[in-house]
């Protein structure tokens, strides 16, 4: 007889958990609160434009890596995707840009045009991205057998000193102050992260392992789905669990908002940490350990503050991403800006209409700001309309005329995250809010269970403690192996048919 899952939530690791247990003979149910599937990997329309919420930088484009294999497991691949020539582009108030190009002889040439005197720190740079671009580094690190994980060592022991090595120190390497101004925002406008991730995505880009999937998040988030209904799994969408039955120690069901129950022998959540464990649970399964990751997490949180611009201009000539140097700080949302980090969705027809484009900008913000001001729906509504206006009358200087040319606004808080999603304190649902990417590639501080409880698991970004799609993704196939391990089945990733 099969064992059942019931699995909480529709996201990348919900998913992926349902595909990878029908693959192994589970009898799968998804119970989503929302109306769609994705979870976080969600877009949506506004006056004709695609508002795409999630994916910046897709790894797994590219025939050949891991995790194109994961991708094409689920059935997201293969697909449309469109290529852009650069990482990112960086524009200064006076006019100067540099493309991150790709391509290192476009990126070297651009770099020595900027500042001839900085040909060593150009070519260290151009020869870290080389050095990390000889393997799938990533793939094999967080994916590869022993054998291949170990093959990797005299690269990564090369690489060693950009594990440490954040955007901000190496950009003290440069005279250039331009250079030195806009290299640290390489990386998602983050100074203190790892030259390591930089050169990493940097690689994958080169090898052509880095893509726009057509149409964004949610339509690739709708053909996992549709692969996991093709092996009989089954969905329920708008149903919310309000609880998870307990019994002997084991998770043993779930019961849904409208008071119905669901049994299974195994009960798997993709929903936020702190409220599977203190609601759900009713912190019944919470050590001192698990109480200290449900506190309220920090308050401040990178890109929790996003402006969507849908515009009748054509942006197919910009960056696919762009950091916009300020001239002099600009408080938004309680923050002190001294640049903006967009995405110019010009490489892509289907986000706009024909001859307009879409521009998203990610801000930084706090969560108590937005909910202080959700005290009184008005003055929140006024806020996020004063963001739009100070955020269009900046990218103004960069796109002129743009001001009235946007025909669409939207606005995302981690309100709103908290409000479509469930998540607390909007959307990273990490444990104690921390990213630890590289405690990840290792297997590192992975939240799968709790003390006392059988038969109950997570994944998703609670599990993973990244915020990467595809590491996301891998929680659920990482579980289902874990959980036939346990059974005694040898796990497969081939479909039951093929």
């Amino acid at each position: 007889m099969y064992k059942s899952i019931i699995i909480i939530g529709a996201g990348m690791g919900g998913m992926a958990a349902g595909i990878y247990g029908r693959m192994n003979g589970y009898a799968t149910t998804i119970f989503e609160a929302h109306s769609i599937p994705g979870g976080q990997c969600t877009a949506w329309k506004r006056k004709g434009y695609t508002f795409d919420a999630c994916i910046h930088h897709l790894f797994g484009c590219g025939p050949g890596t891991k995790i194109h294999g994961l991708w094409e497991e689920l059935g997201a691949m293969p697909r449309k995707l469109v290529y852009p020539k650069d990482c990112v582009a960086v524009a200064s108030a006076d006019g100067r840009m540099f493309h991150d190009f790709y391509d290192l002889e476009s990126m070297e040439r651009e770099l020595m045009e900027i500042s001839p005197a900085d040909a060593k720190a150009v070519q260290a740079y151009v020869e870290a991205v080389r050095l990390s671009a000889r393997d799938d580094l990533a793939g094999k690190m967080i994916m590869g057998t022993l054998g291949e994980k170990l093959s990797l060592l005299p690269t990564v022991i090369r690489l060693l000193p950009y594990f440490k090595l954040s955007m901000e120190d190496f950009s003290r390497r440069f005279t250039s102050p331009f250079l030195r101004r806009a290299f640290p925002l390489l990386e998602y406008s983050n100074p203190a992260l790892p030259v390591f991730l930089h050169l990493q995505k940097h690689a994958y880009g080169l090898a052509g392992d880095i893509a726009w999937p057509v149409g964004g998040s949610l339509p690739f988030a709708l053909s996992i789905e549709r692969r996991y209904r093709e092996l009989g799994g089954v969905a329920h969408y708008s149903r919310k669990v309000g609880k998870i039955i307990v019994e002997n120690g084991r998770a043993a069901g779930v019961v849904l908002a409208d008071g119905s129950e669901h049994r299974a022998d195994i009960v798997i959540s993709d929903g936020d940490g702190r409220r599977t464990i203190m609601e759900l649970l009713g912190g019944a399964f919470a050590d001192e350990r698990v109480r200290s990751m449900c506190a309220d997490p920090p308050d401040e949180s990178s890109f929790a503050l996003t402006v969507f611009l849908g515009i009748d201009r054509d942006l197919s000539g910009e960056p696919s991403a762009l950091v916009l140097l300020l001239d002099r700080p600009v408080v938004i949302g309680g923050y002190e800006n001294h640049s903006l980090e967009m995405q110019i969705f010009g490489f892509d027809e289907s986000m706009a209409p024909p001859g307009k484009g879409v521009i998203k900008v990610e801000l930084v913000t706090t969560y108590s700001y937005w909910k202080e001001r959700s005290a009184n729906p008005e003055r929140y509504e006024n806020e996020k309309r004063g963001v739009a206006e100070t955020v269009i009358g900046l990218l103004e200087s960069h796109f002129p005329g743009l001001k009235s040319q946007v025909e669409a606004v939207d606005v995302t808080t981690l309100l709103t995250w908290e409000r479509f999603m469930g998540g607390t304190h909007g959307f990273a649902n990490l444990p104690n809010k921390k990213m630890d990417i590289l405690g990840s590639v290792i297997g590192r501080n992975q939240e799968k269970m709790l003390p006392g409880l059988a038969d109950f698991y997570f994944v998703g970004a609670w599990m993973s403690s990244t915020g990467a799609l595809f590491t996301n993704a891998l929680s659920g196939r990482t579980i289902i192996r874990d959980i036939c391990r346990k059974d005694g089945k040898k796990f497969t990733s081939v479909p039951p048919t093929a």
